[in-house]
């Protein structure tokens, strides 16, 4: 372990030392893998300037380590397989051929892609497929209300969390920003009942009986009270309302035309080709000859 802790710390030395003219120490070997060498102009990139010679020490040694596992590993592979199994130029061929064809389907939709998406056409949408949208959970409207037991205005914070009231609305928002620990009055927005779960410790076995025969809850724990009005709910395999899947069918339209601008330009490079004349299908017989 020493003398190859040394050795490093003599490589590092000699490719610190290096010149621009010095260029027959790039071919200095400095580490071997049965007929396998790595060089020192192999590890010159691996280093960050102002590295600590001993961080630059164990960043090369581990470079090695790896660099020593892997080529064994490639020789043993090369050894047991056959030709044919090690002939991927195929195989590289049709990665590089996708990741071309990815990256200008990409910078086509990046150019091309119309993102403008109007409330009409998600109606329209959402209308046409209705049973796309059944409701895997049950979801709910509320207001909830996380108060530490000793926090002034109990009483009032009681009646105001109950209330439609547009002023006791304004009292009840003051009251949570001075003295909550946590809470939701965003009414008009739906929201996973199970999410409401992981914020308020109600205990039910049934979550569907539990929303048809409650609206207002209050439960408490060591430290807190919690409140929660429960505005609205739907039940699972339900329809799904519009303002919950408004998000959804933005993604489902857009990748739609995703789909529809790729598939468009292949038919049209096709078309142009046929067009002028650039596609050729030989015959058997052609290829005989």
């Amino acid at each position: 372990m020493i003398k190859q802790f040394t050795y490093i710390i003599i490589v590092l030395f000699l490719y610190s030392c290096k010149t621009e003219s010095d260029k027959d120490q790039n071919l200095v070997a400095i580490a071997k893998a049965n007929n396998e060498y790595l060089y020192m102009d192999d590890i010159k990139d691996i280093v960050p300037q102002g590295t600590a010679t001993k961080d630059s020490a164990e960043l090369i040694k581990k470079y090695i380590d790896n660099w020593i596992h892997e080529s064994l590993v490639i020789q043993k592979a090369e050894s047991n397989l056959s030709e044919e199994q090690k002939n991927v130029e195929k195989q590289l061929k049709d990665y590089r051929n996708s990741l071309i064809t990815y990256a200008y389907e990409k910078e086509l939709v990046k150019q091309k892609l119309d993102t403008t998406i109007t409330d009409s056409e998600i109606e329209v949408y959402y209308n046409n497929n209705q049973s796309d949208f059944e409701l895997k959970d049950n979801i709910i409207k509320v207001i909830y209300v996380k108060v530490d037991k000793k926090a002034p205005g109990i009483d009032k914070l009681k009646k105001w969390y109950k209330s439609d009231n547009l002023k006791d609305r304004e009292q009840l928002s003051s009251y949570c920003h001075q003295f909550a620990a946590n809470f939701y009055l965003d009414d008009s927005s739906w929201l996973l009942f199970d999410d409401l779960l992981k914020e308020i410790p109600i205990q039910t076995y049934n979550k569907e009986l539990f929303l048809q025969n409650n609206r207002f809850v209050e439960v408490s724990d060591n430290l807190n009270n919690y409140y929660v009005n429960i505005k609205g709910f739907k039940i699972r395999n339900s329809l799904s309302p519009l303002t919950f899947e408004k998000e959804n069918i933005k993604n489902i339209i857009l990748n739609k035309r995703k789909l529809e601008l790729i598939t468009k330009m292949k038919e049209d490079v096709y078309n142009d080709a046929i067009n002028n004349k650039k596609i050729e299908i030989y015959s058997n017989e052609k290829h005989k000859k």
